[in-house]
């Protein structure tokens, strides 16, 4: 059987190939993969070569947050049949090493993700048509489930985890640094989480639009309108929790400024060596809590999107047929206009998503 694979060989040299797909073996299946959402990592490897000292060392299919339908199983599989539409965990712990026997799987010694470069070999991703996976990473969804919308769960996912790292939120005043796909669902598991008060920052409109969709009670575009965000600063800061989703330096100094004393800031998004202003920290005895993945967390997202508890289809911006992958990584990296752009595959399997 064959499939078409997006598979990038460098910076700035993405191809569309095809490959032959085996038949699934014992505790695998075959999934045929429906839509798949560009993830800033994604954008990193296409236009930077890698993200930090990760580089692209040998060709690698990207995509990890992705969903489909059950094409076939292999031997022993007995939760899955044909036609089954699923959610894909790109997350595979080792489940023997120190920090799974602990329950911090998210810290795996030996994590294989979909879609990464981390080790040698790299880990192949989910942008093709057709896939073998194990299994278990599979969750099965009901026949009428949005698989567009369930292709989100993967974001969601680390999202509901920085809201555990984040602690109680109810009635709490909450503020979002970076309104990407992150940010924005950051908003939604804040208000699900009952936040009293949900503030949002960014540079561009169109995706504070998202977050006031979202749920944001307050968006403030800190490019046009900088002092908007500074009655935030009086007597100390204003906020209980900051979620700070652009690891961008002048963000996080807006974040730590805007806290009360004794606030949360956790640390969504990632990036190099950044400076961090470590003495007002320090007089506002700011906790700093980094945040990592998800695990239990990612079935959780795939509870709220089917159930409607939280609604993530106003972050999908635009889709794009699978041919169309060089215009549809171009359109996710153009913030003034997007938040998050999904690729669409096989034909068939695609016509579930909404």
């Amino acid at each position: 059987m064959k499939t078409r694979v997006c598979r990038l060989y460098g910076q700035d040299d993405l191809r569309i190939e095809t490959d032959e797909v085996a038949a699934p073996d014992a505790g695998e299946v075959l999934v045929g993969i429906a839509a798949g959402g560009i993830c800033g990592s994604d954008m990193h490897y296409m236009s930077d070569g890698g993200i930090g000292t990760i580089r692209v060392r040998e060709p690698i299919i990207l995509g990890h947050e992705a969903s489909g339908r059950v094409l076939a199983t292999g031997a022993g599989v007995t939760h899955l049949a044909a036609g089954d539409p699923v959610a894909i965990n790109p997350s595979r712990p080792c489940g023997h090493c120190t920090y799974c026997a602990k329950g911090l799987r998210m810290h795996c010694l030996h994590m294989r993700f979909s879609g990464s470069a981390m080790f040698m070999p790299h880990q192949q991703g989910l942008f093709r048509d057709r896939i073998v996976i194990d299994a278990d990473q599979c969750i099965k969804l009901p026949q009428t489930a949005d698989l567009g919308a369930v292709a989100c769960a993967e974001p969601l996912a680390v999202c509901l985890h920085a809201g555990k790292m984040a602690g109680d939120m109810s009635d709490k005043r909450v503020l979002v640094t970076g309104a990407g796909p992150i940010g924005i669902l950051c908003v939604a598991v804040a208000k699900q989480a009952g936040a009293s008060e949900i503030v949002v920052t960014d540079l561009h409109d169109a995706t504070l639009a998202g977050a006031t969709e979202m749920g944001a009670t307050q968006v403030i575009n800190v490019a046009s309108a900088p002092a908007e965000i500074e009655r935030f600063y009086e007597d100390k800061g204003h906020f209980n929790i900051a979620f700070e989703c652009s690891a961008a330096a002048p963000a996080i100094k807006t974040a730590i400024t805007a806290l009360r004393p004794r606030g949360t800031l956790v640390q969504v998004g990632v990036a190099g060596d950044t400076q961090m202003p470590l003495n007002a920290m320090v007089a506002k005895e700011i906790r700093f809590q980094g945040t990592h993945r998800f695990d239990e967390e990612f079935a959780q997202a795939v509870d709220a999107i089917v159930t409607g508890r939280i609604d993530v289809r106003p972050i999908v911006t635009t889709r794009y047929p699978l041919e169309q992958a060089e215009d549809a990584f171009r359109m996710a990296a153009d913030r003034s206009r997007a938040v998050k752009v999904h690729l669409v595959f096989d034909e068939n399997t695609a016509a579930s998503v909404g």
